[in-house]
């Protein structure tokens, strides 16, 4: 069996890889029966030589390899007929303007596992870059406080080197005494945690987050009961909210009054309801005035993310009463960070712990006859069709 490592190919380029020189060389230490192959690249955070040095080969043409692995879409004219790709495809929520690169897969009898769709038993996700999402938002939510009120000025996370120099910054100011709210406890949640907690910001309980006041900055780490309640004002309990969610309405509010910072780290379920709608942002007793939409679903829960932001441009300013892009120092505007790809401003730790995770999870299904059904259950596509688990984008693929 022979492994590729892609070089990246899509815009804005992405410096991320799956495995790391120390990844693939451990890789091949344990399976000495893997061929790897690393696509050469000017753009990888690793860079071809990190490669040679671990005595991996890097070459020019990756078409004699059995199996594929990249971090983002593959291009349409890149993708090589009859292969294995893993690869963040971005189709398994039907996203229109990834749905050609479907039809290319299918068309091409490319077998598709979709980084993503690689679960447990339980269908929980087993690897991704939430943690590093998290970790990213929570330094450039803490940035855009201190740009707005020209209180510091933190340098862009994707300028320093690592997670500990990003901590490392963000000791130096001294905070006045804000509240943090934090909704989320995944991967991405609790990767924001780390950061509040390593800046050794005080995490406070709902109750005193919502009366009383502070002389330092806290926080507060809240989950889906805590800022979602039943219409009908019976008792919820977290099952329920996931299978009814349209039974369910925001109560959120209680802390637009009394946070100045939300960062946004939860997961978003179809038909949940919206967390922070724009009549909040438009009362007279809103408080908040950075939203850290770590998550970034535009359009989506969070009504001032109506655009994804860049790493070149991470910040914008919102104006609730008009719900428009203004100037950051606007005088109403709240100052959102929606950047939909923050890994990659920290690729080097991204692409260790991914690998790491890789390693651990994925990697052993291919020597153990994939006793746990991770690949099975990850496959998107194969022999030209949509595998049983996907075929529910079928009418996408058809253009219904």
């Amino acid at each position: 069996m022979k492994f590729g490592i892609l070089k990246e190919r899509k815009n804005p380029p992405d410096r991320r890889v799956v495995f790391t020189p120390k990844e693939a060389s451990r890789l091949s230490s344990e399976h000495p029966e893997v061929e790897i192959e690393v696509e050469s690249s000017d753009i990888r955070v690793f860079s071809d030589e990190e490669y040679a040095k671990e005595g991996l080969k890097v070459v020019s043409d990756v078409s004699d390899c059995d199996v594929l692995f990249g971090v983002k879409e593959v291009p349409v004219e890149a993708l090589i007929p009859n292969k294995k790709y893993f690869f963040f495809s971005h189709t398994i929520k039907k996203q229109v303007h990834n749905r050609k690169l479907l039809k290319a897969i299918l068309e091409k009898n490319i077998d598709l596992y979709d980084h993503e769709t690689i679960v447990d038993a339980d269908f929980r996700r087993l690897i991704g870059f939430g943690r590093y999402a998290g970790i990213v938002g929570a330094y450039n939510g803490i940035r855009a406080f201190g740009i707005k009120f020209e209180l510091f000025a933190l340098p862009k996370a994707e300028t320093l080197s690592n997670r500990e120099e990003l901590i490392a910054r963000l000791k130096r100011p001294v905070l006045p005494p804000i509240k943090i709210v934090l909704t989320g406890n995944g991967k991405v949640g609790m990767g924001a945690k780390e950061i509040l907690d390593a800046m050794k910001i005080k995490e406070v309980s709902v109750e005193n987050f919502l009366s009383k006041k502070y002389s330092g900055p806290v926080y507060v780490q809240i989950d889906v009961l805590d800022y979602n309640k039943r219409i009908d004002g019976s008792e919820g309990t977290k099952e329920d909210f996931y299978q009814n969610p349209e039974k369910y309405t925001s109560d959120f509010e209680r802390f637009t009054k009394v946070a100045d910072i939300y960062m946004a780290g939860h997961f978003y379920g179809n038909g949940a309801p919206v967390i922070l709608t724009q009549e909040m942002l438009q009362s007279n007793s809103n408080a908040i005035k950075v939203v850290a939409d770590i998550s970034c679903d535009v359009d989506g829960p969070i009504a001032s993310t109506i655009k994804a932001s860049t790493i070149a441009e991470p910040i914008f300013g919102y104006l609730p009463s008009e719900h428009k892009e203004v100037d950051v120092f606007h005088p109403g505007a709240i100052v959102v960070m929606s950047v939909d790809n923050l890994p990659c401003e920290l690729p080097k730790d991204a692409s260790e712990g991914f690998g790491e995770m890789f390693m651990e999870h994925v990697i052993p299904a291919f020597f153990n006859g994939d006793k746990d059904g991770i690949l099975k259950r990850a496959k998107v596509t194969e022999n030209g069709k949509l595998t049983e688990r996907f075929q529910y984008l079928q009418a996408f693929v058809d253009g219904e």
